[in-house]
């Protein structure tokens, strides 16, 4: 019996983890459009339209999916056992990666993609909703850059791109 329970979690783990990673292509991908969108209509001033609350909509729903996927994975690996012993965490650099480099960067670009959300929609004028989108949106997307375990990376290594 607890065999099979402990095959299920690895298969639940292994689930969320294909998941989780397939879901952060999407999540760039309507991202990096949501930016050069906004970019675009910044320089441009064109006006924000439905298209506009729509893509920042579906830009901030792909990232608070990719954040309760990724919570789901954090206690399932265990990182949060980190925080027990944090100076013994902190000398394995891919333990150190998830338990808080990794898990801190995404936590704080999703707070900033949804602080840009919450801000763009109180802009006085279109510019204004374009530019925070772009600003915000932007550096959220170097946090999420930074924060990835990239397969050229220590802590992605074996990990491939998918």
């Amino acid at each position: 019996m607890l065999f099979t329970f402990v095959a299920n979690e690895h298969t639940m783990f292994i689930g969320l983890q294909h998941l989780h990673s397939m879901l952060r292509w999407l999540m760039l991908a309507v991202l990096i459009f949501a930016i050069a969108t906004a970019l675009i209509g910044w320089l441009q001033k064109k006006p924000f339209t439905k298209g506009n609350r729509q893509l920042v909509l579906y830009t901030v729903l792909a990232a608070h999916l990719q954040l309760l996927t990724g919570f789901a994975l954090y206690y399932l690996a265990g990182y949060y056992r980190a925080f027990a012993n944090m100076s013994e965490a902190m000398t394995n650099a891919v333990y150190r990666f998830f338990a808080v480099e990794h898990m801190l960067g995404m936590l704080v670009a999703i707070v900033i993609i949804t602080i840009g959300s919450a801000r763009s929609k109180k802009a006085a004028d279109d510019n204004g909703k374009h530019k925070v989108i772009a600003v915000m949106f932007g550096i959220a997307l170097l946090l999420i850059l930074l924060s990835i375990p990239w397969p050229f990376r220590e802590a992605g290594a074996g990990r491939g791109w998918f």
